[in-house]
């Protein structure tokens, strides 16, 4: 008879304990559901941000790029009126040089000349 008491008692505790257990073992599986979704939230929030940021990136980088690419062009403009004036330069010098030579060759031709008398 104790024997059979103490079976009742056990199996009333199992029924009573039971029920609240289950409920128990929902709400953590809803709180990890819960912490679940929001961490794919986070993620796929966080993943944005990072996409703009890299859309900003390369747009910063595109504009970088055309300002120096106007500079460049600049440069290759100076670099352009550099070659033209050394050209000019050059052709001057090398007139000089076509003067100094024809005034020598006359000077030469002179002296040949005045000893012959």
């Amino acid at each position: 008879m104790a024997l059979l008491k103490s079976l009742i008692w056990f199996v009333l505790s199992l029924a009573l304990f039971l029920p609240t257990a289950n409920a128990d073992e929902q709400k953590p599986q809803l709180i990890l559901e819960q912490k679940a979704d929001k961490a794919r939230i986070d993620f796929l929030q966080v993943e944005q941000l990072q996409l703009d940021k890299a859309r900003q990136a390369a747009n910063e980088t595109v504009e970088r790029e055309e300002k120096v690419s106007g500079t460049l062009q600049t440069n290759e403009w100076e670099e352009q009126q550099k070659i033209k004036a050394k050209k000019q330069f050059d052709e001057m010098e090398s007139r000089e040089q076509k003067y100094l030579r024809e005034a020598k060759d006359a000077v030469a031709k002179e002296r040949k000349i005045i000893p012959k008398p």
